[in-house]
């Protein structure tokens, strides 16, 4: 005969009770420092929870697991509750161990393991089961996007136990400004997180990775990450870059018209002074490279390339300057008028310095006068000089000398 597990639990329930009635007192005063000892355990949705039961001291009393509804699932190594996820680890008097796999969030709650002494004594452990969260799905993005356009994207994930954290990255760097919602599900034990990024598209954008991150602890350190490549489309950018930093006559050129936009603009477009180039043979243009050969004066003016997508146009201008290679080597060379002039100045101010050195020397030279002299001069006539110049000699101590 084949007993249904109602009449199953009942029977052990019996059992348990005949073997409270039959403990003696010996038997109580003796198992009064016995009591079982068991631990919390956490799990994730889907694996395995094992709960351990032990009993330092224990002169053979039962053991037994009941579930949070007060089922019986193990009593001693007797299985009471059918259920294949439930299994025997360890069964002796000192310890009572099972499993319970595929765990599941219903099975969440508080365990319990009795020791059958006099009176019953019992230790709880609470199961915590975490619900895993779905992979993030990214929404909100149809590519392309123009520049300047909002956008905003919503990252979703559900299934969470506790609720699971979001968290948003562009190419790696974190953005912090961002919306967080987070609801029940309709289980009323799991969660919805979302989480909403605003920005407004920028050239800067284009082809960058904007990633959702979800955290949390049932995925052991490893995040679930859903990932969108952004496509903005934007107008032309130019610049020209030459190829010679002083071009001169009977050289060549190449002017490049370097463009970037989203799409590509291909291709651009070259004048000279607002109308066409003027000389197409030696003006050649080659994809964005407009080269000119043989430069000459008549070459000089403004250039400008022109650029257009289809979301925009842009352009910029170089002004070209040849430079006469004779005039730039006469440059260079030494000023022979310059050094002519410079001596001419040396000699002009050297002979005008000599002339007024003599003039003042002039002006100061010494002036010797004698009485002699004086005395032939004043005579009237040769006789009376002579005999004024034997009188002179006379008074030769009467001689005068002047010096002015």
């Amino acid at each position: 005969m084949r007993l249904r597990p109602s009449a199953l639990l009942r029977f052990y329930s019996l059992c348990g009770l005949l073997i409270q009635a039959a403990a003696t007192k010996n038997k109580v005063k003796g198992s009064q420092g016995q009591f079982p000892l068991t631990q919390n355990v956490t799990v994730v949705e889907g694996g395995t929870a094992n709960l351990t039961c032990r009993v330092d001291q224990n002169d053979n009393t039962s053991l037994q697991w009941s579930n949070p509804a007060q089922q019986t699932l193990y009593f001693d190594d007797k299985k009471a509750l059918r259920d294949n996820r439930i299994e025997l680890v360890r069964a002796s008097w000192h310890e009572l161990s099972i499993s319970v796999s595929d765990v599941s969030l219903s099975d969440e709650g508080q365990y319990t393991c009795s020791l059958f002494t006099m009176p019953v004594k019992t230790s709880k452990a609470f199961l915590t089961v975490l619900g895993v969260p779905e992979k993030p799905q990214i929404s909100g993005f149809s590519s392309p996007v123009m520049e300047g356009e909002k956008m905003q994207l919503t990252c979703k994930t559900s299934g969470s136990k506790p609720a699971a954290d979001i968290r948003w990255f562009k190419n790696d760097k974190e953005i912090k400004d961002v919306k967080y919602l987070k609801e029940e599900d309709g289980n009323r034990r799991t969660f919805t997180v979302s989480s909403t990024l605003d920005f407004r598209a920028d050239r800067s954008d284009d082809g960058a990775v904007v990633s959702c991150r979800v955290d949390h602890e049932s995925l052991n350190s490893t995040p679930q990450i859903a990932r969108q490549v952004l496509e903005i489309h934007y107008t032309p950018s130019v610049k020209i870059i030459s190829s010679s930093s002083w071009p001169e006559e009977g050289q060549s050129i190449v002017l490049t018209c370097e463009s970037k936009g989203k799409p590509l603009p291909e291709p651009v477009l070259w004048t000279k002074d607002g109308g066409e180039l003027p000389d197409p043979e030696r003006m050649v243009v080659n994809g964005r490279d407009l080269r000119i050969s043989f430069l000459n004066k008549t070459d000089n003016g403004t250039y400008r390339c022109e650029a257009t997508n289809p979301i925009g146009q842009n352009s910029t201008e170089y002004v070209l300057i040849v430079h006469d290679p004779n005039a730039l080597a006469g440059q260079t060379g030494p000023d022979h008028a310059l050094i002519g002039g410079i001596v001419a100045v040396v000699v002009f101010v050297t002979l005008c310095s000599i002339i007024l050195l003599g003039r003042y020397l002039a002006r100061h030279k010494g002036t010797y006068l004698t009485n002699e002299a004086k005395g032939a001069e004043d005579a009237p006539d040769a006789d009376t000089a002579i005999i004024n110049a034997e009188g002179s000699q006379v008074n030769a101590e009467e001689k005068k000398e002047y010096f002015i």
